[in-house]
Order: C-alpha cells, then sequence, then structure tokens
C-alpha cells in the first residue's frame, strides 16, 4: 500500500505503540511528524534516523498533549495533516474512591481531549485538501472495562465514541475516522514491567506473561507495534474508504470472550 505524498501526524511517537506506527506509515512512504512532550536531540534524531531509512520527510514537534492549546499548537505547526493518529496516553491504577484527582484530569486530559482538540484542528486541513482519515488508538478497555482503571477506561470508551461522532460528521466527505483498539503491545514499557512482576508472584517469565499480564488476552501472545502499524496503514489506505465510524480490534481474541 503506498501513502506517497501523504503526511501522517502521530502524537505520543517517540517511543513505543506511536514510533511503530510512524515507522510504519514512513515504510508506506508517508512523511511523518512525530511527537511527545520532550524537546530532547535524541527525540529529533529518531525522525532523522525515519527519514533517512525511508526517504520521506519525518519531523520531531514537541507539544504537551495535556494542554488543549498546544495540541491544536501541534497541527499548526505540522502545516499539513493528511492522516491523523491520536496515540498519546498515559495509566494509572487505583480504586475509584482513592483515585488521585489530578491522575484523573490527566489521563482524560491526554487519552481523551487531545484528540478532540488534535481533530478538530486538523479537519479544516483534510477538507482543504479533499481526503483525510482520522485514526484513534484505543484499547480493548475501550470496549470492556478492568477495575481500578476507571479513568483510563471512562477515556478509551470516549475515544470510541467521538470516532463514530466524527465519522458522522464526516460520512458524506472522502474522510474516515476509525479506532484501533489493542489488547496488550509489547513495549520497553510493558517489556520493563516482567522482572519486576516475576518477582512479585515468584514465576517465570513465561508464566508472568502467560498467566498474568495476557491472562484476558486468549492468544496468550502480545500484538507488536508493527501489527497496530500495519493496521493504521490499511485504515489510511484507499481499501478502507468505506470503513469509517467503527473499531478494529488487535487484541488476540480478549474482547471475544
Amino acid at each position: 500500500m503506498s501513502l506517497n505524498g501523504k503526511t501522517a501526524v502521530i502524537t505520543g511517537s517517540n517511543s513505543g505503540i506511536g514510533l511503530g506506527i510512524a515507522r510504519e506509515m514512513a515504510k508506506a512512504g508517508a512523511n511523518v511528524v512525530l511527537n511527545s512532550f520532550t524537546d530532547r536531540e535524541e527525540d529529533h534524531a529518531i525522525a532523522a534516523a525515519i527519514a533517512k531509512e525511508h526517504g520521506v520527510e519525518a519531523r520531531y514537534i514537541q507539544s504537551d498533549m495535556s494542554k488543549g492549546d498546544q495540541c491544536r499548537a501541534l497541527i499548526a505547526a505540522a502545516g499539513v495533516c493528511d492522516i491523523l493518529i491520536n496515540n498519546a496516553g498515559i495509566q494509572y491504577v487505583a480504586p475509584i474512591d482513592e483515585f488521585p484527582v489530578d491522575k484523573w484530569d490527566a489521563i482524560i486530559a491526554i487519552n481523551m481531549s487531545s484528540a478532540f482538540h488534535t481533530t478538530a484542528a486538523a479537519l479544516p486541513l483534510m477538507r482543504a485538501a479533499g481526503w483525510g482519515r482520522v485514526i484513534n488508538i484505543a484499547s480493548a478497555h475501550g470496549l470492556t472495562a478492568s477495575p481500578f482503571k476507571s479513568a483510563y477506561i471512562a477515556a478509551k470508551h470516549g475515544v470510541v465514541g467521538m470516532t463514530k461522532s466524527v465519522a458522522l460528521e464526516t460520512a458524506e466527505e472522502p474522510i474516515t475516522a476509525n479506532a484501533i483498539c489493542p489488547g496488550y503491545v509489547l513495549t520497553p514499557l510493558v517489556e520493563a514491567q516482567i522482572p519486576a512482576t516475576m518477582k512479585e508472584y515468584g514465576m517465570s517469565r513465561e508464566d508472568v506473561i502467560k498467566n498474568v499480564m495476557l491472562k484476558r488476552q486468549p492468544s496468550k501472545e502480545f500484538a507488536t507495534v508493527e501489527q497496530l502499524g500495519g493496521t493504521a496503514v490499511f485504515l489510511a489506505s484507499d481499501a478502507a474508504a468505506q470503513i469509517t465510524g467503527t473499531t478494529i480490534s488487535v487484541d488476540g481474541g480478549w474482547t471475544a470472550l
């Protein structure tokens, strides 16, 4: 699938899922704009490496996705946004009666409200270009729930609902809006949690992955960032022009239970 000439803006993309999606977009020929809240030499170096490897334009733009004005400024700084991928997110786990208010506010802002602000800013650019794709990275937790993750689940359910609304608002235009709902994905952040979980449960690495981390994922295999990137590339392609307002689960069967 070729995305030559298109520009993809991916929030939260200097590591993990976002970076994996950025690389797959670039591999498909799209120019990419990477983003996070930091502004380090290594952030810009990641963009430069993607540009060199895939022969596309790649930039890194610092913007804090917890702040609405900076979300909109990211799109303005990009200047063009054919494909918007809302990926930025954080997590915190606690019972709802003990959930810190500042953590609730931050999760709602970064995981959900940022997608509102970037989409609102990007749609006029897509309409001017006569083509667009909004791809929101939700979660299996955008379709189901677990205890102690009230803010994350509320935000991801909200992202799925907003995706449907955007799809209906753009249904008669060459613009689509969809959400990808991953289960557990093997990222550096998840990888780093495995040794501590092994120690906590007194289990082997294999048992921790299968019986703790992937307890709700029937395939007992992690999804990969490359698989999520490939799904995003498909949703951006002409083959997906009539796919809008829906979710695609990449969760090893989690939401089939």
